[in-house]
């Protein structure tokens, strides 16, 4: 296994990424595309998810594909990305023919960044431009870190981010796409490793080395948790040609990357979810999915580390950054 040219999601051939932020607020919105419809599945593992359209993602629903997916934060005022993106995808006469009209399909998840230090007196809702903000750039080179959905996260101790890893097994690729507001950490201790440190690539995430933790700093998180609100959200991608079924697998198992990654993971107070897309351009058989699975979860908990460790320091951030903690040079 190697990373795909760009280390990113968007090493899946035909995907495109776009981010839109708006910083004084302190949140932003991630956008995932293609130039066809996209096979998807869903699976939450968080007790307190925050999604749009995600029911018509189980195998047994009738629509068989998907125009985009949205990240976003804004708690819930930030699933009206989704109808930004939904517009600006209709212009393109993009979505699910019906009669005479085409309806694009956007499912949607957030998190939650509203007690982040933020101005949070918007007025009008910002999600729905900045979703139309974010098709307009979408394209196979991103910001990650402090971007897009990432952009006012919050992850335990340490200021989370957008993240994004890929893999290539076997001439299939994989990738993956997550945006870190995590209760729990993604360091140990109070050391600047991570616990995703066994699958790191090339020093992409600082090569800080294997550390140790012990029982009790498994239980470290988030001051104030209940207030401040968590989530962590993802997309997996591969190029091997899966169903929907195929997808949801691939979704399920892409979770044991977050648990990998972030100490705890899955608690009541994240709504973690993870999406998982097929472009369906290279075969792979039934055998091939427990790789397939086992390759994503590797993406994703690199990709957890990636979104941490790039993160930027902000003018009104509650936490520090890993950058700001841990590297003399930053």
């Amino acid at each position: 296994m190697t990373p795909g040219a760009r280390n990113l999601i968007t090493d899946v051939a035909g995907l495109r990424v776009g981010n839109a932020e708006d910083h004084a607020i302190k949140t932003g919105v991630t956008v995932l595309t293609a130039d066809s419809p996209l096979t998807c599945g869903a699976h939450v593992m968080g007790g307190a998810p925050g999604t749009r359209e995600t029911d018509l993602l189980a195998p047994d629903k009738s629509v068989q594909a998907v125009d985009a997916l949205v990240l976003s934060g804004g708690s819930a005022f930030g699933l009206d990305a989704a109808s930004g993106v939904m517009d600006a995808l209709a212009a393109q006469g993009r979505g699910f023919q019906v009669g005479p009209h085409r309806v694009p399909i956007v499912p949607a998840a957030i998190l939650f960044d509203l007690i982040n230090g933020g101005d949070k007196a918007w007025g009008v809702n910002p999600y729905r431009a900045l979703g139309v903000e974010a098709v307009a750039a979408a394209g196979e080179v991103f910001a990650l870190g402090t971007a897009g959905a990432g952009t006012g996260a919050i992850a335990g101790r340490l200021k989370g981010g957008l993240g994004s890893a890929s893999l290539v097994v076997g001439g299939i690729t994989v990738g993956a796409l997550v945006a870190v507001n995590s209760l729990g950490n993604t360091t140990m201790g109070d050391g600047p490793e991570f616990w995703a440190n066994p699958f790191e690539v090339d020093g992409e995430f600082g090569h800080c080395g294997a550390g140790h933790a012990t029982l009790s700093d498994t239980f470290q998180t988030k001051l104030d948790a209940m207030e401040r609100g968590n989530t962590t959200i993802a997309i997996v991608a591969t190029d091997a040609k899966l169903d929907k079924a195929g997808c949801t697998r691939l979704a399920t198992a892409a979770h044991d990357g977050l648990a990998r990654a972030i100490v705890p993971s899955h608690t009541p107070m994240d709504g973690d979810l993870t999406f998982a897309i097929s472009t369906g351009t290279g075969e792979a058989g039934p055998e091939a999915l427990m790789t397939l699975g086992h390759a994503a979860a590797i993406c994703l908990a690199r990709a957890t580390a990636r979104a941490v460790y790039l993160a930027d320091s902000a003018p009104g951030d509650l936490v520090p950054t890993w950058k700001g903690q841990f590297d003399a040079n930053a």
